[in-house]
């Protein structure tokens, strides 16, 4: 559950324990979403009048393209967050690193912070493995399959440095 009643924070802290699903509303076009659904742990507490914190982890799985090869690849995404939520009429409401939640709102819904925490933890590029070796840029092949039979292009405006390195090319 990632929905949480305002009053019923009020007297104690909630234990937090849920999942976003990569079909949830919460998720915008072009975002990074996971395969199955980001699982959320942790502690939500009243931290002032108007005020909120969320201590916890989410963790999930995410699909890409590998960077050199092209190949598809998933790999984990794990992140400790800790999470200030203000209603708008706070002080705090402009600062970057604190989510507003709507004055009036009789509960608390911590998807979009949630949705705004993976994208951050998400990678950006991806490997298919540490030594992935690519596509080579002349034939485009997967240099990790084997090796190519085309011949290396050389730029012809760098031929002078072959004859310093010994290199016929």
């Amino acid at each position: 559950m990632l929905s949480f009643d305002l009053r019923s924070l009020e007297s104690n802290a909630s234990r937090v324990e849920g999942e976003l699903l990569a079909a949830d509303a919460a998720w915008q076009e072009g975002d990074t979403r996971p395969v199955t659904s980001v699982r959320v742990e942790g502690r939500l507490s009243v931290a002032g009048t108007g005020r909120y914190y969320f201590s916890g982890h989410l963790e999930g799985e995410v699909a890409g393209t590998c960077t050199r090869c092209l190949e598809d690849v998933t790999g984990p995404v794990k992140e400790e967050v800790h999470l200030l939520l203000v209603d708008g009429a706070a002080d705090e409401a402009d600062e970057p690193d604190v989510y507003v939640i709507d004055t009036h709102s009789r509960e608390l819904d911590l998807r979009p912070a949630i949705r705004e925490e993976w994208l951050l933890a998400a990678p950006t590029f991806m490997l298919c493995a540490e030594d992935c070796k690519g596509l080579c840029p002349t034939c485009g092949a997967n240099r990790n399959l084997g090796n190519c039979t085309c011949t290396p292009s050389v730029d012809p405006r760098w031929s002078a440095l072959s004859s310093l390195t010994g290199d016929p090319r």
